[in-house]
């Protein structure tokens, strides 16, 4: 497998590169990095630290369809999903429908069988505070009542430590703003850990990572990178075997 990832302002993932064993090619130009992606020239790609909104316009370039990104994070030994945490994702319900669609399938070729909470802005007792928790907890509900037929999930309002109790492997946040805060407070105020956010909505293998990452959170999304190309080209080969 090779693995192309991006070398910007923070050079922890230059160090992150030495240390895995596998095949890592760096680079310092977002065009170069999503081209490389796009030409099949390596497997998967790692944002490092080079500029998000540059190569997911890139990408934009080839998908009509909107993209989300999804962190893969830690917990306590406890792995889930966590979306969106783009500052300018999961804004309406529409949004959200889409983003529990594609994570429920994601988890499902991992061999997960998606366990999702919901998250709203406050809880059940609020509403009346202010109109946009009357909203917010509003639109908590009628995401899980929509979506409850195909997947299994519920709405914690905004309990998520009884998610996590719970352990669910799917948290849904509120929007992207409140997602990216809860990742922040979670990976470099707390003990969480970061394995990259995936990116939802394309065919290849893009996780996106923070800028202000450390080196051990680069080697975790570089390896979390590296698994999803190993799984990906075992079960293309599968069903290669299986058309045959």
């Amino acid at each position: 497998m090779k693995i192309a990832a991006g070398v910007g302002d923070n050079k922890n993932i230059v160090e992150a590169s030495k240390k895995v064993d596998f095949e890592v090619i760096l680079t310092e130009s977002e065009d170069n990095l999503i081209n490389m992606l796009l030409n099949k020239e390596v497997d998967a790609a790692v944002r490092g630290s080079l500029s998000s909104s540059k190569m997911l316009s890139i990408l934009k370039e080839k998908y009509s369809s909107k993209m989300y990104r999804a962190s893969f994070l830690e917990v306590d030994g406890h792995k889930f999903l966590f979306a969106p945490v783009g500052i300018d994702e999961g804004d309406n319900l529409e949004d959200k429908i889409k983003i529990i669609e594609l994570g429920a399938e994601f988890l499902s070729e991992l061999g997960i069988e998606a366990k999702i909470a919901v998250l709203s802005g406050g809880r059940p007792q609020d509403v009346g505070r202010s109109q946009k928790i009357d909203d917010s907890i509003a639109e908590g509900k009628h995401l899980t009542i929509v979506t409850k037929s195909k997947y299994s999930v519920r709405h914690y309002f905004i309990l998520i430590e009884n998610a996590i109790k719970d352990n669910v492997n799917f948290i849904l946040a509120p929007d992207g703003i409140s997602g990216n805060l809860i990742f922040r407070t979670l990976v470099f105020l707390g003990s969480g850990k970061s394995h990259g956010a995936v990116t939802l909505g394309i065919n290849e293998i893009f996780i996106d990572t923070s800028r202000s990452q450390s080196t051990e959170g680069y080697i975790r999304a570089l390896e979390f990178s590296n698994y999803l190309a190993r799984l990906k080209s075992r079960n293309e080969n599968a069903t290669i075997k299986t058309n045959l």
